[in-house]
């Protein structure tokens, strides 16, 4: 799978449940293979689509864009 591919399966995802999701719930919707995602395809996700991760008050991790 291309960079491309991944950052527009997530985007996808993402936009189509219109709200915040964690990694194991994008890898499932997605059907992805990896475990953990790439860390540099996340970090250029961030600048090319806007990808927002943050943590909540029990360590998840949620990804998400910014409120336009």
């Amino acid at each position: 799978m291309t960079y491309e591919q991944f950052r527009d399966k997530i985007e996808s995802i993402l936009r189509s449940f219109g709200k915040p999701l964690t990694w194991t719930e994008i890898r499932t919707e997605a059907k992805l293979p990896q475990l953990f995602p790439n860390n540099q395809w996340v970090h250029r996700m961030e600048t090319d689509i806007g990808l927002l991760r943050w943590k909540d008050s029990h360590g998840i991790t949620h990804w998400g864009f910014k409120k336009e």
